[in-house]
């Protein structure tokens, strides 16, 4: 079979502006990125009823691949085979690891958003624009303390973070301002990676311009001496935030290999942020289609507990249907099998590996919601494996159908397609749809609800410093807003080795960090990084353009 770059370069790719027309958006309302992707004004939104949403999510990843945006792809040109008008809404991918490892977030196989190789290299440039406006605000922290400090800036307790979109190791700690005085003040600083930057958590959740300025303008920099907040506002970098984002604040429209269309906005991850692509997006695909197939990162103990618990609970979206990809590769890992002995038939690992997909399952029906798993197909897949899956699935009451979308594009989902149909039909989820806790818990009672309901762990410890903050965060008001847990995606517990359905086990909460512009407080545990470093042989060493022509791109 052609590598995924293959079957993209060789694609029938359609001027984006006949792409639009199967929406109804006028060119008036469009801004081109060349003759394949454009963005696109959120006030073109047709006065119509919501379409509905359909959530993709997963079981906890493994190297052995899930393919959950792959399925999700698949399953809007499924459905638009069947004559709904379906839009996928996916998020931008980080250049760090296209770069690295994870490889992009385009798809595979027949089942891609094409042009594939701009969407996974700068695109429109959102990030490029998120990254700048992130490190403006950091300039203008560590101008304002070199003019004077006339806010009281605490130098030791400035916990905005310069970024870059890169795996970069080497940055997580760093020093600026050495040189002399008029170099600045010297002083330790840290680099996130762009997606796990609050800048983006902003983009992704704002409504409008005038939102996003808002929650911008409330985002907490530093603290001052006596221990007062400091805010974006408070440094007048609001106006200059925004001008920098004004474009990036629009969603991107491409088309997939069977010419749907497909909006793609935002990109923050799910380990380390809440993993949802943008809300604007997400609402203009619903103004534009009958159903809407988005994604959240990572396992349904991460994207999709945060597209739920945080995204819904703000904008008052909810989903429908979800789908829960798994793979017989990924359930075998999980059941104790090596990475490089998973092309071998093994009943038995398969059922061992089953339990995580249970736990995601009853992670699922605890958010009241109708649900279908989707099983993304691989051809070392034997028909005993596939058996002893479905007979599962239909002795414990699943609905599961065999998704090969990655081989046959949206015919490989009509199985899929009319299943997620059906069970709307039966039982639309927006109509029981409820969040896993009150907003009005204390955070400490938040986080062990999460814990102990979507993780399975027995207990909930809390370092000396995260006490000291549940305390800081109560008194400045901030203890009413969500959680965004920040957790190792490999793992329903904080190591990642603990693969499988690890059951009481005691989770460590080691800091709190607010992002009040976003509107959720973060939980970093165990030993979660929010600025990845690239592998040993990273996939850059294997990329080129030769004559004009992309090579080694996934």
């Amino acid at each position: 079979m052609l590598t995924d770059l293959e079957i993209a370069q060789q694609a029938d790719i359609k001027p984006i502006k006949e792409i639009a027309k199967k929406l109804n958006i006028n060119e008036d309302d469009l801004e081109f990125y060349g003759k394949y992707k454009a963005k696109v004004d959120p006030n073109c939104i047709k006065a119509k009823e919501d379409g509905k949403v359909i959530l993709v999510t997963a079981i906890s990843p493994t190297p052995a691949g899930e393919g959950k945006s792959t399925t999700t792809i698949g399953l809007s040109d499924a459905l638009n085979k069947l004559n709904y008008q379906t839009i996928v809404a996916l998020r931008e991918p980080s250049f760090g690891p296209v770069m690295g490892v994870k490889g992009g977030a385009a798809g595979g196989g027949y089942a891609q958003v094409i042009p594939m190789e701009d969407i996974n290299l700068h695109f429109t440039g959102d990030l490029h624009a998120i990254t700048t406006a992130n490190n403006a605000i950091a300039s203008m922290i560590d101008n304002h303390i070199h003019q004077g400090n006339k806010l009281g800036i605490d130098p030791t307790r400035i916990i905005w973070h310069r970024c870059l979109d890169m795996n970069d190791r080497a940055l997580r700690s760093v020093i600026v301002g050495l040189g002399g005085s008029s170099n600045g003040v010297p002083r330790e600083d840290h680099f996130d990676i762009t997606v796990a930057s609050e800048v983006m958590a902003v983009l992704c959740l704002s409504t409008s311009l005038e939102d996003f300025k808002k929650r911008i303008a409330r985002m907490i920099v530093a603290y001052t001496y006596d221990k007062k907040p400091v805010t974006v506002d408070d440094l007048n970098a609001t106006g200059a935030v925004a001008l920098i984002m004004k474009d990036a604040l629009k969603p991107n429209l491409v088309q997939t290999l069977e010419h749907n269309p497909a909006l793609i906005h935002g990109g923050p991850f799910a380990n380390i942020a809440h993993g949802c692509n943008s809300v604007i997006a997400t609402k203009l695909a619903m103004k534009l289609a009958d159903y809407v197939v988005t994604e959240a990162g990572f396992g349904a103990d991460l994207g999709a507990e945060k597209f739920l618990d945080i995204k819904c609970r703000q904008t008052g979206i909810k989903p429908s249907c979800v789908v829960i990809v798994a793979t017989i590769r990924a359930l075998k890992m999980h059941g104790g099998v090596l990475k490089e002995d998973l092309k071998n038939e093994n009943v038995e690992a398969l059922m061992a590996g089953i339990v995580n997909l249970e736990k995601h399952i009853e992670n699922i029906k605890k958010y009241n919601l109708p649900y279908v798993v989707a099983i993304n197909k691989f051809y070392t897949d034997t028909k005993n494996e596939v058996e002893a899956l479905e007979n599962w699935a239909k002795k414990n009451g699943h609905t599961v159908s065999l998704s090969e979308v990655f081989t046959d594009g949206g015919n490989g989902g009509l199985d899929l397609a009319k299943n997620v149909i059906n069970q709307i039909e039966k039982n639309d989820g927006s109509k029981t749809f409820k969040c896993i806790y009150d907003e009005n818990d204390s955070i400490k009672d938040k986080i062990t609800t999460i814990a102990k309901e979507i993780y399975g762990a027995g207990a909930v410890e809390f370092s000396s410093l995260a006490k000291t903050q549940m305390k800081q965060f109560k008194k400045n008001g901030w203890d009413n807003l969500p959680i965004c847990m920040a957790k190792t995606q490999y793992s329903l517990s904080d190591n990642p080795k603990l693969l499988g359905r690890p059951e009481g086990f005691t989770l460590t909460i080691r800091e709190l960090k607010p992002s009040i512009g976003a509107g959720f407080i973060v939980a970093l545990t165990g030993d979660i990084m929010t600025m990845p470093g690239l592998p040993k042989e990273p996939a850059a060493e294997k990329m080129d353009i030769i004559d004009g022509k992309i090579v080694g791109l996934f």
